[in-house]
């Protein structure tokens, strides 16, 4: 309908609650990277989107800039006012409306409603002319936009009358001279569009009544200060009452009449477009169908009253009794016969914004995309700002909306981020733990190693001269008993130093396809094993191969089962199990000792750290073995209990290792 933009977007102010989606009867709104954008060309005009958007996010395109450019051209401008301003200016009389209009450099000041009046007697003609033919109404200039946009096949039974701004325009002109410049006021946005037709060429610029009050304000209008004045002729009649629903009906001495059905009348966002529906589909059989795209111009976009629409009714009654006892009839026939001549037929073109519609297969495919397999699936919520789910899968294919506008598709996808970002968590949280630890171990390595290098060859030499000493005096039994305990002391330095040098290695994997239950069986039967202990080998690996280093792995099984064998003591259970899947290969070891007490699980992969008596530990077997496994990519877990209430006792390390090294 216009080449300009009526409404626009405010962005920092949308937060994507998809009401004006909903309120939106052309859905001639776009979600696009969370912005409602309006599509300038799909756009009827409503203002339905401006009214219902609490935070002001859209606001119509403003006029303001050009009507003050006008003012100060110092050419002859007149202010021709809609008849729904009695229900906007409730505060003050209409000649203090009239006289501020002036005084802001209007020099006539009209009311649209004498228009109204001819329009009126121009649709009465228009039926009783052409008693065979079906008309819908076009005062209304959102609904004819939505006409020629969406159900164009519509459009050769768009009434040929123009609307009541552009006829009182042209009484204007005629009335007050060709060079006269015309600015129309009134409640619609709408109306904005219209006045860039060709039809209405007589209509400079277009203001609502809200840009109206901002006018006032930048010119410092107080209508306490302001002077009364009367509207400049001519003087309506009963157009006064268009702005309500059926006004242009009685206006034009014409009835909706239930049992003739000839006249039906409809407004407000859905009615209208149900009503243009039904007429296209013939269910209709109504000569006259006239539809407001609002419920009456007194609820308006561009109407600032927050007044309930009866009291806003009431206003327009009042003004129009009080009109009506002042009216001259004979001045006002005069006027009417000096604007026979005036031109009032309205041409429409077709300007099909149709979207193609897509195929089940293609609404389908959508669907699933959001979760909705099934009947039962598809909610029909409509906080996306569609009625159905179907529809806003058309919507979608049609590139005015997105999945994500989807309340319950994205309150799913949402539980599944706060999923995978807590398992990504905890793995974080792992990883941190053990490059700590693996940080520590490799400072502790170094340490050890160069301990152990420094120890190894004074050790050497203590171990060669007392073994010498030895061999040297077979026969000092005093003196062979204090070389002995050097040599046994000494020994044990040597498997400490051996322990620490096993430990500080790094060892590269040597890894072969070996049997894991085989080596199980091999390690646990050369294992010294307690005569009260009983031992039990399962294994459920339905794959027993795996590629692992066979020496490292036997050194691992060996650290296990003698710290089972020492938590246990003399009595208990050892259990070794092997088990996995395709990918991996597990080992556990089960005792039913003591437990390991919870303030000493963080340390127990410590180098050096032991719970065994003087003389009884290193403290380094569960290092080397945490060491192999990591080298071997696995993991190793613990699983204890020391509290006996709780259930059986006992500790459980597990091995997971993966089948294959990382070259495979």
């Amino acid at each position: 309908m216009s080449k300009s933009p009526l409404v626009q977007t405010i962005p920092d102010k949308c937060r994507m609650c998809y009401t004006c989606v909903r309120e939106c009867p052309a859905k001639a709104i776009r979600i696009s990277g969370g912005q409602a954008e309006v599509i300038d060309d799909r756009c009827i005009g409503c203002g339905n989107c401006i009214q219902v958007c609490t935070r002001g996010a859209k606001k119509p395109v403003e006029s303001i800039r050009q009507v003050t450019d006008l003012l100060g051209s110092g050419k002859k401008i007149a202010a021709i006012i809609a008849p729904s301003f009695p229900a906007e200016f409730t505060e003050i009389s209409p000649e203090k409306v009239v006289g501020m209009l002036k005084a802001i450099g209007f020099e006539y000041v009209c009311e649209v409603a004498f228009g109204a009046d001819i329009v009126a007697q121009a649709y009465r003609k228009l039926l009783n002319d052409n008693p065979e033919k079906r008309f819908i109404g076009v005062t209304c200039p959102a609904v004819v936009s939505y006409v020629e946009k969406y159900i164009p096949e519509l459009v050769p039974h768009l009434a040929p009358i123009a609307s009541p701004m552009v006829a009182e325009a042209n009484v204007v002109k005629k009335l007050y001279g060709e060079e006269t410049e015309i600015v129309f006021i009134g409640p619609c946005i709408a109306k904005k569009g219209e006045a860039e037709e060709e039809t209405a060429l007589n209509v400079t610029a277009s203001l609502t009544f809200a840009e109206m009050r901002s006018l006032l304000a930048i010119y410092s209008i107080d209508p306490e200060k302001v002077e009364e004045s009367g509207f400049n002729p001519p003087t309506p009649g009963l157009g006064t009452l268009f702005p309500i629903n059926r006004g242009m009906l009685q206006a034009a001495d014409m009835h909706e009449d239930l049992v003739s059905g000839e006249i039906v009348t409809a407004d407000g966002r859905n009615n209208f477009v149900e009503a243009l529906t039904e007429f296209a589909s013939g269910d209709m059989e109504a000569r006259l169908l006239e539809v407001l795209c609002c419920q009456g111009c007194i609820m308006g976009p561009g109407m600032t009253s927050k007044a309930p629409i009866f009291r806003r009714r009431a206003k327009i009654s009042r003004y129009a009794r009080e009109s009506l006892d002042k009216v001259n009839f004979n001045a006002w026939n005069i006027a009417s016969e000096r604007c026979a001549d005036i031109d009032i037929e309205r041409k429409f073109t077709p300007s099909d914004k149709r979207l193609k519609v897509p195929s089940e297969i293609e609404v389908n495919r959508i669907m699933e995309r959001m979760g909705k397999f099934t009947i039962e699936d598809e909610l029909n919520c409509g906080a996306c700002g569609y009625e159905t789910c179907r529809n806003h899968a058309i919507a979608i294919y049609k590139g005015l909306a997105e999945s994500e506008m989807c309340l319950p598709y994205s309150i799913d996808q949402l539980k599944n981020t706060v999923e995978e970002l807590a398992l990504t968590h905890d793995e974080l949280a792992g990883t941190r733990v053990a490059l700590k630890h693996a940080e520590k171990m490799a400072d502790m390595g170094q340490l050890a190693a160069g301990i152990a290098h420094e120890v190894n060859n004074p050790l050497g030499v203590v171990l060669m001269y007392a073994h010498t000493l030895l061999e040297e005096n077979p026969d000092n039994k005093e003196l062979r008993e204090d070389l002995k305990t050097i040599t046994v002391h000494a020994d044990r330095c040597r498997k400490i130093v051996a322990g620490l040098l096993d430990f500080a290695r790094q060892n590269k994997v040597s890894r072969t396809l070996i049997n894991v239950p085989e080596l199980i069986r091999k390690v646990i039967s050369v294992i010294k094993r307690p005569d009260g202990i009983e031992l039990l080998f399962i294994s459920e690996d339905i794959e027993p191969c795996a590629e692992l280093d066979e020496d490292q792995m036997a050194q691992v099984l060996t650290n296990l089962t003698t710290n089972a064998f020492q938590a246990m003591g003399n009595s208990g259970r050892l259990t070794v199990k092997t088990g996995g899947d395709a990918e991996m290969v597990t080992i556990s070891v089960s005792d039913t000792g003591t437990g390991i007490p919870r303030e000493n699980l963080k340390k127990i992969f410590e180098p050096f750290f032991t719970t065994k008596g003087r003389g009884e530990g290193t403290g380094l077997g569960l290092a080397v073995t945490y060491g192999i496994v990591k080298m071997h990519r696995g993991q190793i877990t613990v699983n204890t209990n020391t509290d006996s209430h709780a259930g059986p006792t006992g500790t459980s390390f597990t091995v997971t290792l993966p089948r294959r090294g990382p070259s495979n």
